[in-house]
């Protein structure tokens, strides 16, 4: 994409309508695949002026986090440590999944953007009132970790969505071609593996009952590493 030098500096942008385009960039493709330039071809002007009203790709990936996280609505303060994680990273997930690659920049960056401290905070307090003592911070970020690398793993793979039928027809004729391999193998590549490969509404389907899976083990997890202290 070529520059337009003949691009005014100010065409009545606001950062805030800069975010939202990077916002919609990330949602088409993924927050690491896009770039400044692509971001100013979008709003037809020059690559400076997105430098002069937000900053560099860094910034802007941190603003395009933020306001995903500013949607994240707390569950009630009245539920337990387990039900509390369960319904805030149920809700959590498919916001996050939106935007492909917020989950992995959380991942990078931890929770470090203002408008989730409070959520943070009141995590935290759970945790410690259950019993993690000192291991609240542990438990914390196993929680909130295991949930966006399933979401990042998920994301990774819509990168290379188009080659979908391929892959799968691949993948299925190998399970095929095991000739050794047990029923129970063959079972994950057809009832496992096989819709997370094939891509479109299939594949979304299985990556949230994936993802939700990996939540509930989880907190049963740590439900019982508490109950064994």
């Amino acid at each position: 994409m070529t520059e337009r030098a003949d691009a005014p500096f100010h065409v009545g942008l606001t950062p805030e309508r800069v975010v939202a385009a990077a916002s919609a960039l990330t949602r088409e493709s993924h927050l690491m695949s896009w770039s400044i330039r692509d971001l100013a071809g979008r709003l037809g002007v020059s690559p400076s002026v997105i430098y002069h009203h937000v900053g560099g790709k860094d910034q802007l990936c941190r603003r395009v986090v933020e306001g995903v996280l500013e949607r994240i609505e707390p569950p009630s303060s009245e539920l337990g440590w387990r039900e509390w994680f369960r319904e805030f990273l149920y809700g959590t997930g498919p916001l996050v999944e939106e935007y492909p690659g917020v989950a992995k920049w959380m991942l990078m960056h931890g929770p470090t953007i203002p408008a989730v401290l409070p959520t943070l905070e009141h995590g935290m307090a759970l945790l410690e009132r259950a019993g993690f003592g000192r291991r609240s911070s542990f438990a914390y970020a196993l929680l909130l970790n295991t949930a966006m690398l399933t979401i990042s793993i998920g994301d990774d793979r819509l990168q290379h969505e188009e080659d979908g039928p391929r892959d799968h027809a691949t993948m299925m004729a190998e399970f095929r071609n095991l000739a050794t391999a047990s029923e129970s193998v063959r079972s994950m590549g057809q009832e496992f593996l096989g819709p997370l490969a094939e891509g479109g509404a299939t594949a979304a389907q299985a990556r949230r009952q994936y993802y939700r899976f990996a939540v509930d083990t989880t907190i049963t997890g740590l439900a019982s590493l508490l109950a064994d202290a």
